[in-house]
């Protein structure tokens, strides 16, 4: 993606953002949004965040005598890409657009009766162009066409202070992940005979002048390219040059590296399965560590995610993520809680039943408790007093 443009001045690209390294050595790699999926931890920690984010319920509300009252959908809100693209696939691949990118760009086709998109098609990030002139934004062009900025859906995240776009955080971690990709093709490259000799052929009766040694490594490299024999008198040897210990210091070097990527893409460790030796995090439960990943991680671009949904419906109706999925309790953990809820005179039974996706008990239901266990064991709302309190 052209960051963006502007008429007399050539446009920034996300080698002025990040210092300019030295001349690059062979086997060196240049990383872009693109080659970064190669990298394992990049691709988990992209497919984390889009995956938990796009399976949260997208919920309106508005707010009624100071009470959060949920209302209908827009129809953008439920099939924002039309009959072809529902939410759920919409929000996915926004998601990883704005994780990757920190853009994401769609057009608006399609709008209500009071003017709110209706429908927006999401294009590729790598095709658009952000035209700026004297400090504003002026057009967007996808493609070859040039389109007012009213027409266009842009969202962004890691924004700087008067710049137009979002960031990409692959631009910032350019200098870890390019050691990291540098490292993996060195390790290729190893094994496939192309950056160090990967083996040894000496011969341990005489010396070889340039001419047979060239002769020999010829005749060699043909046959073992083939996985044939090859076939010398008694006085040569053939020895391995470390490889096991360059494998070893590669993997160790990919370790790092993860740890590096995870940390660019706010996306802890552990939940990719990369977390690097010698640290230890222990957590009292699944939900205290979902909790965590929520509020230092994900739950500020869940909030940003909010405030850019809430601009596709009227106001004072706003969107809510509804992230209680990512901290879902074990069975026994929930009904302890509902309990405490239900005792406490904070949830009504018939509250909970319907937490639970159940009907209310019906009055067979509550007869049977009292024969099991006794009149008065379901909770009962108790009668105020005169003065305005429940004894």
């Amino acid at each position: 993606m052209s960051l963006f443009s502007r008429r007399g001045a050539p446009s920034p690209t996300a080698d002025q953002l990040i210092p300019t390294r030295q001349a690059q050595r062979a086997g060196s790699a240049t990383v872009t949004p693109d080659t970064a999926l190669r990298n394992s931890a990049v691709w988990a920690c992209l497919r984390l965040r889009a995956n938990l984010v796009s399976t949260m319920p997208v919920d309106v509300y508005r707010k009624v005598g100071g009470i959060q009252v949920e209302v209908p959908k827009p129809p953008v809100l439920v099939a924002p890409g039309g009959e072809n693209v529902e939410m759920l696939e919409w929000m996915y691949s926004t998601q990883f657009d704005l994780d990757r990118s920190g853009n994401t760009f769609g057009i608006i086709t399609a709008r209500d009766g009071l003017g709110f998109p209706s429908r927006i098609e999401l294009v590729p990030v790598a095709e658009v162009t952000v035209i700026v002139r004297k400090g504003k934004l002026a057009k967007y062009r996808i493609g070859s066409t040039e389109y007012d900025p009213v027409n266009i859906w842009h969202e962004k995240q890691y924004t700087m202070s008067g710049l137009h776009v979002g960031l990409s955080p692959v631009a910032h971690a350019a200098w870890s992940i390019g050691e990291y990709l540098s490292i993996q093709q060195f390790a290729l490259d190893w094994f496939s005979n192309g950056a160090v000799p990967s083996a040894h052929l000496k011969n341990t009766a005489k010396t070889v002048s340039p001419e047979k040694a060239e002769e020999t490594k010829r005749r060699f490299k043909a046959a073992t390219a083939n996985q044939d024999l090859f076939v010398t008198g008694q006085d040569w040897e053939y020895k391995m040059i470390q490889a096991e210990v360059a494998g070893s210091e590669w993997i160790e070097a990919k370790r790092y590296g993860i740890g590096d990527i995870a940390r660019f893409f706010d996306c802890p460790g552990d939940l990719i399965d990369a977390a690097v030796s010698g640290s230890s995090v222990t957590y009292a439960n699944m939900v205290q560590r979902n909790l965590q990943f929520l509020v230092m991680s994900l739950g500020p671009a869940i909030i940003r995610r909010e405030g850019a949904l809430s601009s596709l419906t009227s106001r004072p109706r706003f969107v809510k993520l509804n992230s209680d999925a990512l901290l879902r309790m074990d069975p026994q953990a929930r009904a302890a809680m509902f309990r405490t809820q239900i005792e406490s005179r904070q949830l009504a039974p018939s509250e909970a039943r319907e937490l639970e996706d159940r009907p209310p008990f019906t009055d067979s239901q509550l007869a049977e408790f009292d024969r099991l266990f006794g009149k008065g064991t379901t909770p009962t709302p108790q009668p105020a007093t005169p003065g305005g309190t429940t004894p």
